[in-house]
Protein backbone atom coordinates (compact mmCIF):
# COMPACT_ATOMS: atom_id res chain seq x y z
CA UNK A 1 0.00 0.00 0.00
CA UNK A 2 1.27 3.49 -0.92
CA UNK A 3 -0.02 6.65 -0.18
CA UNK A 4 1.26 9.78 -1.37
CA UNK A 5 -0.12 13.29 -0.87
CA UNK A 6 0.60 16.02 -2.76
CA UNK A 7 -0.57 19.87 -3.10
CA UNK A 8 0.67 21.91 -0.08
CA UNK A 9 2.41 24.97 -0.68
CA UNK A 10 2.84 28.32 0.77
CA UNK A 11 -0.67 30.57 0.70
CA UNK A 12 -1.92 33.85 2.72
CA UNK A 13 -4.43 33.84 5.26
CA UNK A 14 -7.93 33.67 3.00
CA UNK A 15 -6.68 31.82 0.10
CA UNK A 16 -7.14 28.57 -0.67
CA UNK A 17 -5.20 25.15 -1.44
CA UNK A 18 -6.38 21.68 -3.09
CA UNK A 19 -4.79 18.59 -1.33
CA UNK A 20 -4.44 15.11 -3.42
CA UNK A 21 -3.84 11.58 -2.18
CA UNK A 22 -2.73 9.04 -4.61
CA UNK A 23 -3.36 5.91 -3.32
CA UNK A 24 -2.00 2.29 -4.85
CA UNK A 25 -4.05 -0.36 -3.33
CA UNK A 26 -6.03 -2.74 -4.33
CA UNK A 27 -10.17 -2.26 -3.97
CA UNK A 28 -9.72 0.98 -2.98
CA UNK A 29 -13.39 1.57 -2.85
CA UNK A 30 -13.25 -0.74 0.15
CA UNK A 31 -11.80 1.64 2.33
CA UNK A 32 -12.33 4.92 3.96
CA UNK A 33 -10.03 7.64 3.58
CA UNK A 34 -9.15 10.28 6.10
CA UNK A 35 -6.51 13.36 6.23
CA UNK A 36 -5.09 14.17 9.33
CA UNK A 37 -2.21 17.23 10.01
CA UNK A 38 0.30 17.99 12.71
CA UNK A 39 1.71 21.15 13.39
CA UNK A 40 5.30 21.67 15.03
CA UNK A 41 4.83 20.69 19.06
CA UNK A 42 1.11 19.69 18.50
CA UNK A 43 -0.65 16.00 18.20
CA UNK A 44 -1.55 14.94 15.11
CA UNK A 45 -5.08 16.00 14.57
CA UNK A 46 -8.28 14.71 12.84
CA UNK A 47 -9.40 17.30 9.84
CA UNK A 48 -11.79 15.04 7.40
CA UNK A 49 -12.85 11.75 6.77
CA UNK A 50 -14.95 10.31 4.07
CA UNK A 51 -16.50 6.58 3.47
CA UNK A 52 -15.96 3.95 0.82
CA UNK A 53 -18.76 5.29 -1.30
CA UNK A 54 -18.04 8.77 -1.19
CA UNK A 55 -21.46 9.47 0.42
CA UNK A 56 -20.67 10.49 4.33
CA UNK A 57 -18.17 12.64 5.06
CA UNK A 58 -16.72 13.65 8.59
CA UNK A 59 -14.68 17.15 9.65
CA UNK A 60 -12.75 18.02 12.50
CA UNK A 61 -14.21 21.01 14.48
CA UNK A 62 -11.78 23.82 13.23
CA UNK A 63 -11.85 22.88 9.55
CA UNK A 64 -16.36 21.95 9.41
CA UNK A 65 -17.61 25.00 6.53
CA UNK A 66 -13.66 25.75 5.39
CA UNK A 67 -12.38 22.46 4.05
CA UNK A 68 -14.09 19.88 1.90
CA UNK A 69 -12.86 16.20 0.97
CA UNK A 70 -13.98 14.35 -2.12
CA UNK A 71 -12.98 11.28 -3.36
CA UNK A 72 -12.80 9.56 -6.71
CA UNK A 73 -12.90 6.22 -6.91
CA UNK A 74 -12.25 5.30 -10.82
CA UNK A 75 -8.72 6.98 -9.79
CA UNK A 76 -7.73 5.62 -6.61
CA UNK A 77 -7.81 9.62 -5.10
CA UNK A 78 -8.95 11.45 -2.43
CA UNK A 79 -9.33 15.13 -2.00
CA UNK A 80 -9.05 18.11 0.05
CA UNK A 81 -10.12 21.76 -0.56
CA UNK A 82 -9.15 23.97 1.69
CA UNK A 83 -10.46 27.60 1.78
CA UNK A 84 -10.72 30.37 3.72
CA UNK A 85 -6.94 29.25 5.41
CA UNK A 86 -5.93 30.37 8.69
CA UNK A 87 -2.14 30.91 9.77
CA UNK A 88 -3.39 27.81 12.43
CA UNK A 89 -4.12 25.55 9.53
CA UNK A 90 -0.27 25.56 9.16
CA UNK A 91 1.04 22.02 9.31
CA UNK A 92 2.63 18.80 7.88
CA UNK A 93 -0.96 17.30 6.17
CA UNK A 94 -1.24 13.26 5.42
CA UNK A 95 -4.04 10.92 4.37
CA UNK A 96 -4.11 7.69 5.31
CA UNK A 97 -7.00 4.70 4.92
CA UNK A 98 -9.07 2.11 7.07
CA UNK A 99 -10.71 -1.01 5.93
CA UNK A 100 -12.81 -0.78 9.58
CA UNK A 101 -13.70 1.01 12.34
CA UNK A 102 -16.50 2.89 14.40
CA UNK A 103 -14.77 7.19 14.62
CA UNK A 104 -13.89 8.19 12.10
CA UNK A 105 -11.63 10.71 13.93
CA UNK A 106 -9.67 7.83 15.93
CA UNK A 107 -6.09 7.34 14.40
CA UNK A 108 -5.55 3.96 16.05
CA UNK A 109 -8.47 3.15 13.26
CA UNK A 110 -6.48 3.93 10.33
CA UNK A 111 -4.43 1.04 8.84
CA UNK A 112 -2.03 2.73 6.07
CA UNK A 113 -0.41 6.39 5.88
CA UNK A 114 1.28 8.08 3.63
CA UNK A 115 3.92 10.91 3.95
CA UNK A 116 2.64 14.28 4.39
CA UNK A 117 2.18 17.38 2.36
CA UNK A 118 3.57 20.79 4.20
CA UNK A 119 0.87 23.67 4.39
CA UNK A 120 2.06 26.72 5.50
CA UNK A 121 -0.23 30.07 5.94
CA UNK A 122 1.09 33.23 6.30
CA UNK A 123 -0.41 36.07 7.57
Amino acid sequence: VQLQASGGGLVQAGGSLRLSCAATIRAFNSYGMGWFRQAPGKEREFVAAINQRGSDTYYGDSVKGRFTISRDNAKNMVYLQMNSLKPEDTAVYSCAVRRYGATWYAIREYDYWGQGTQVTVSS
